[in-house]
Parts: structure tokens; sequence; C-alpha cells
């Protein structure tokens, strides 16, 4: 498919072939103003794509911003839409804009805090959409469990930026362990998919890749990203290894070979890695080599 293939096919051909929003690794945010850039995010290489009415536009240009993606969805453009904190004169515009946008996928929930936060959106948009909480503050870690187990909760996300301004917490990977891995705890407890983590910021591709590396090693399943370019390495980072993939099918036909029955305690944890890197590897279409 070529880029003299008109737009509305193209469009099919990329939903036809998109990972879903449970297993999306790379989530690519695009101010909600830059609706130049709008069609070339839903084409790109992302996952799923996520339109900023929040941070990314200053008060004085919300309605302005709501209007493009409005604009855009009528066109046939499909996306997330990043809204504004609960309680906010801003938030209840968009809630109320955004209930029958045909083509909004769902959103995202900024500076979550609490449950009823959750719920709250969910409601206002008709119950149907699904909900995502960015969670930005100590006290939306904290209350992580409960943020998840909120009816409407799809997948939690992590604000790394507003979480490290709350705290005054490095950008390094200890520092960042705890909210990490108290947001793949709560997901779990929750029954939701792995979470999404915070953007990496700037252009360095080494060093997407070592954040990446460092949220996969703790769980987290997805990651936000700021450029077209990122979500290739974002993508690649959070799928199995061709190795891993060699070990996971070789383990489960060894296994199937022994009749499928566990042998030792060590048979169970290495069972439940290897039906999890198959899966994701049919998913995403790495083959071992």
């Amino acid at each position: 498919m070529t880029t003299d293939t008109p737009l509305d096919e193209r469009r099919r051909t990329r939903e036809q072939t998109r990972v879903d929003a449970r297993n999306a690794r790379s989530w690519l945010l695009i101010n909600a103003l830059r609706d130049d850039v709008f069609d070339d995010a839903q084409l790109s290489r992302a996952d799923q794509v996520i339109l900023d009415c929040e941070d990314a536009v200053d008060d004085s240009r919300k309605d302005e911003a709501r209007a493009k993606v409005l604009e855009w969805f009528s066109r046939g453009g499909r996306a997330w839409v990043r809204i504004n904190e609960r309680g906010s004169q801003a938030w209840a515009d968009d809630v109320r804009t955004l209930r029958d946008a045909h083509g909004l996928c769902g959103v995202m929930l900024a500076k979550t805090e609490s449950p009823d936060q959750v719920v709250d959106t969910v409601q206002r948009l008709g119950g149907h959409l699904p909900v995502i909480p960015l969670v930005e503050s100590a006290l939306g870690i904290e209350d992580a469990v409960s943020i998840a187990r909120a009816p409407g909760a799809f997948r939690l996300a992590f604000g790394s930026g507003d979480y490290r301004r709350d705290t005054g917490t490095a950008n390094e990977a200890l520092a960042m362990a705890y909210p990490r891995s108290r947001l793949v705890t709560a997901s779990r407890i929750g029954g939701l998919p792995g979470p999404i983590d915070g953007p990496t910021v700037g252009s360095s591709h080494p060093l997407l890749r070592e954040q990446s590396g460092d949220a996969v090693a703790l769980g987290m399943t997805g990651k936000l990203c700021l450029d077209l370019e990122q979500p290739a390495v974002i993508n690649e980072s959070f799928s199995p290894t061709p190795a891993d993939v060699a070990w996971a099918l070789d383990f489960l036909a060894d296994f199937a070979a022994a009749g499928s029955v566990i042998r030792d305690g060590s048979d169970k944890p290495r069972l439940a890695r290897a039906k999890v890197i198959s899966e994701r590897a049919a998913l995403f279409g790495v083959n071992p080599s």
C-alpha cells in the first residue's frame, strides 16, 4: 500500500491490523491542536493513539482542541482522548462534548486519585466507553488498588512526570520501581491488563530501550510515547524476543511430550511464563530464529 492509496482505505487497513487496546504496547500521545498530524498518527506503527486535550493544551484553547478532535472524528478518524482531571470545568466540557462522538475509542482520565473519579467519568460518558485512569501522584499510587477495581476502569497508566514533580523522585530506575510495581500489583488485583508506563522524554533511542526494559522487568506491558519514531522501539521492547519464544515453545513441547505432568515445583512458574510468552508471540507475530 502506497501514499497514492486513498486515505479511507489506508485507515481501514491499519485498523484491521491494529493491536487491541488490552494488549497495546505503544500509546502515542498527540497534541489535540495538531490536527495536521492526526492522520499520520493513526497510520503510524503505534498500537493506539491518544489525542491530548489536557497538559498539551492551554486553558484558553481547550474548546478549539475539542473542535479539532470532533472534526477529525467526523472524517473517519479513530483514537482515544486524554481528558482533563475530574472536578475541573474542562473535564465537564470534555465529557459533554465527547459523550456521543463517533470514532472515540475511550478516554484517558488525567490525574486520577480515587475510584469515584473513574466512576463519575464512566457514567457521564454514557456507561459504555472504557476509561484508562492516569495515575500521577503519591495519593493516586497509594489508592491504585481501589482505582483498578473501579467499575469501568480499563487499564492503569503511569503519569511519571507529574509523579516525580509531586514527590521529588529522581528519574532513575530504582527510584521509579515502587510506583511502577504498585501499578502492576494493583492491576493484577483488579483483574486488569498490565499497566502502561509513562513516556521517555527526548530522542535517545538507547534511553528509550533502557527505560522500556526497566518497565518490562517490573511487569508493565505498554508505554506512552511522544513522537512518531518511538512506537517501533517500544513495540520491539515490549514484545518477547525470538530467543524467549524459542525457549517457550521448546519448554511447552517438552512438557507436552512428558504427558503434561508437573515434575517439580519449578515447573509451574516456568509453565506460566512459557504460556504468556507464546501467547504474546502469536499476538505480535514474533517467531523464533
